[in-house]
């Protein structure tokens, strides 16, 4: 396993801050090794997931597998970086829908930013069993946009519908390279290193002023893995 560490650091002439939470992500329980990849014990959180570090499909990840009976909406894992409003989240994701799940279950696997207090978040994840399904509508809800707790999908579904939802090709438990960029009351979801936006996202619920943390965001039924996540907040944000 190679040594990948987290970088923090100012940056002059345009972010504000850098903060890379470079893969592989220790468990929130384990005990991190000096000098293995840089991450300090206690610097992610997990909440509704189980999390190992794992080698997967040839890349150094963090496992998360969703637990069942949560009580809140959300399975994340809360990362340590600075408050978060406007900036560029980078990850390479993947979900599956884990064998012990049900028919519903689509490997859902994304990431939440401007979280605050677990509870009210913004997020954007992908649907992977959906990317080629047969069925054209099916396909059409392979990537959603949520704002939690007033805007779930299925209230965003029902009354805006197709406006927070698209299609992207997709495949379960295959690395997806995404890129989310925020500004203001706007977000842009880019999909395996595509110029153009999959997903625009015109009115971030929470507004245009809101921050909070980052974190990896893991839907029921789903083994997810996370890798390279990158967080560069803007200057003021």
């Amino acid at each position: 396993m190679q040594d990948n560490p987290l970088s923090r650091r100012a940056v002059l002439g345009g972010a504000a801050m850098t903060m890379v939470c470079a893969a592989p992500l220790p468990s929130f329980a384990a005990r991190t090794v000096p000098g293995r990849t840089g991450l300090e014990h206690g610097t992610i959180r997990a909440i509704g997931v189980e999390t190992a570090q794992t080698t997967y499909k040839g890349r150094a990840a963090l496992r998360a597998i969703a637990l069942e009976n949560v009580a809140g909406p959300d399975r994340l894992v809360m990362l340590d970086t600075p408050a978060f409003g406007d900036g560029v989240i980078e990850a390479w994701i993947s979900g599956a829908p884990l064998a012990t799940a049900s028919a519903t279950a689509r490997g859902f696997v994304g990431l939440a930013f401007r979280v605050q207090d677990e509870t009210r978040l913004e997020a954007i994840y992908l649907r992977p069993t959906n990317g080629r399904a047969e069925d054209q509508l099916r396909r059409n809800h392979a990537v959603q946009y949520i704002s939690h707790p007033d805007y779930p999908w299925e209230r965003l579904r029902a009354e805006t519908p197709g406006k927070y939802e698209t299609y992207v090709d997709l495949e379960p438990g295959r690395w997806t390279r995404v890129r989310i960029a925020v500004a203001g009351s706007h977000a842009r979801l880019y999909v395996d290193g595509t110029e153009q936006p999959t997903l625009i996202v015109e009115d971030l619920k929470h507004g245009a002023g809101a921050k909070g943390a980052v974190a990896l965001w893991v839907g029921p039924g789903t083994e997810a893995h996370f890798s390279d996540v990158k967080v560069r907040g803007s200057a003021g944000s």
